[in-house]
């Protein structure tokens, strides 16, 4: 293979999904600007700031200053935007759980007068010894798409700023990881009821981090969290019907230490993770309660270690809410579902490196008070909705071989991979060439692309 393949179905769905948003646009130039810098984000291989995304497009002759403006509330609305984008999810979702994954990250800010930015402790300093540097915190809602293979993915959902205390702020206010958790859960909830999908629940994992009382006190109706645990956490069991009635907790509950320091009672269980099964045992402990949130019963469940050779997996504890059903209470889920799951939160971790990398988060220079945020924001909506084009074309395991010889490929494909055929399809063969991207937008049209790929499309269409 000489060159790399132009894969017409990417611009396709991308220029589907688009569509889907131009009502949140108030004026055309707006919506076509978001566009095309959409299509520099792609595109650019340098620093993504705003200029140098319209220096790869070739627009160097035009007004620079329109398009800081785009990061504006009244232009860019991303409340309408993500639940555009949670409505383009869901046409064609037809599991029986939503599943999301949470986490917190922070984007390094180089200015203490930029709204939110606050001094955190740096990720690049050692454990034993942390640094501190300016930055802004984020809480980042993911979608995790149903599993093939035992693979899946993560993209964005929400993201909403989660700025302390002592941060600079403006217009925002200091929320705790934990808070936006909350805010981003009932988001959720509130938008499934209103597009008709009140009744889908929704499993919400994350990392021990979301283990805290005041979570597990509001969590919204039909949502099911899944944290994992300290090993010294204190649990409760149920009170019994020989106590006196207005005791709130039992007799106390083995932590997760005590609980895998004993021999009996593990079950073996099988999960099949990224094309390999993984042979589990584990220990379900329940129902238990947290102290602070006696009026939410929780299960214990504790995946036992494993030594293989100098390599020890250390024992993880999870805790899950319970659920009443005929009279009692049982696990939400199949524990083989909860594990899966719970190991495929990694994959929100895989977008973070993804957008700092590559997709240039927070490198946007933008100092107003709302343009601080929503360039952070624009960046997380511009690649969830290039990624879920990809994964509406492609599925999980599909997509484009590389154009190696030393490597086929894995069995998902990769986001390099998708990068490559989106550049590839825009650019046409090695060589650069401009992009007429006004017919693209408004009439769908695709005859820039080598007529032979889009003949043979055209053609596996009409089949």
């Amino acid at each position: 293979m000489e060159s790399i393949p132009q894969d017409e179905r990417l611009l396709t769905h991308l220029l589907a999904l688009l569509k889907q948003f131009r009502p949140a646009f108030k004026q055309q130039r707006v919506y076509n600007r978001a566009v095309v810098l959409l299509v520099g984000e792609v595109l650019t291989l340098a620093r993504h700031t705003v200029t140098q995304i319209l220096v790869t497009l070739g627009w160097v002759e035009r007004d620079w200053s329109a398009w800081y403006r785009l990061f504006r509330r009244e232009r860019f609305p991303y409340p309408r935007l993500a639940f555009l984008f949670l409505k383009a999810v869901l046409e064609d979702f037809t599991g029986k759980v939503f599943v999301v994954a949470g986490d917190g990250t922070t984007t390094p800010r180089t200015s203490r007068k930029m709204e939110g930015v606050g001094w955190l402790p740096h990720p690049g300093t050692a454990p034993f010894q942390r640094g501190l540097s300016l930055r802004q915190r984020w809480f980042h809602l993911a979608w995790l798409t149903p599993a093939e293979g035992g693979y899946t993915r993560a993209i964005p959902l929400l993201w909403l700023p989660a700025f302390t205390i002592k941060a600079r702020r403006q217009a925002h206010p200091a929320r705790s990881e934990v808070w936006a958790a909350r805010l981003a859960l009932r988001w959720l909830r509130a938008a499934l009821c209103t597009l008709g999908r009140g009744a889908l629940p929704i499993l919400f994992v994350g990392d021990g981090r979301y283990d805290q009382v005041n979570l597990w006190r509001h969590l919204p109706r039909g949502v099911i969290l899944m944290a994992r645990s300290a090993k010294n956490r204190r649990l409760f069991f149920l009170p019994e019907a020989d106590m006196r009635p207005n005791r709130k907790y039992g007799h106390p509950a083995p932590t997760p230490q005590e609980v895998w320091r004993e021999r009996k009672g593990w079950r073996k269980t099988t999960v099949k993770v990224r094309g390999r099964t993984r042979h589990l045992q584990v220990k379900v402990v329940g129902p238990v309660l947290r102290r602070g949130a006696p009026e939410q019963p929780l299960f214990l469940i504790v995946v036992r270690g494993k030594s293989r050779g100098k390599v020890r997996r250390e024992p993880l504890p999870f805790l899950v809410n319970a659920v009443r059903q005929e009279g009692q209470w049982v696990l939400p889920l199949p524990v083989e579902d909860l594990l899966f799951w719970a190991w495929q939160r990694w994959e929100i971790e895989v977008v973070h490196r993804e957008l700092k990398s590559t997709f240039g988060l927070g490198e946007k220079q933008c100092w107003h008070v709302e343009s601080a945020v929503r360039s952070v924001q624009w960046s997380a909506w511009a690649y969830a909705v290039l990624v879920l084009a990809g994964y509406r074309a492609w599925g999980i395991q599909g997509g484009e071989r590389p154009p190696t010889r030393w490597w086929r490929g894995g069995e998902r494909w990769s986001l390099n991979t998708l990068w490559r055929a989106y550049r590839a399809a825009w650019w046409g063969a090695h060589h650069f060439r401009a992009v007429d991207l006004e017919r693209w937008l408004t009439e769908g049209d695709l005859s820039w692309i080598r007529p032979s790929v889009r003949q043979a499309a055209l053609g596996a269409a009409r089949i």
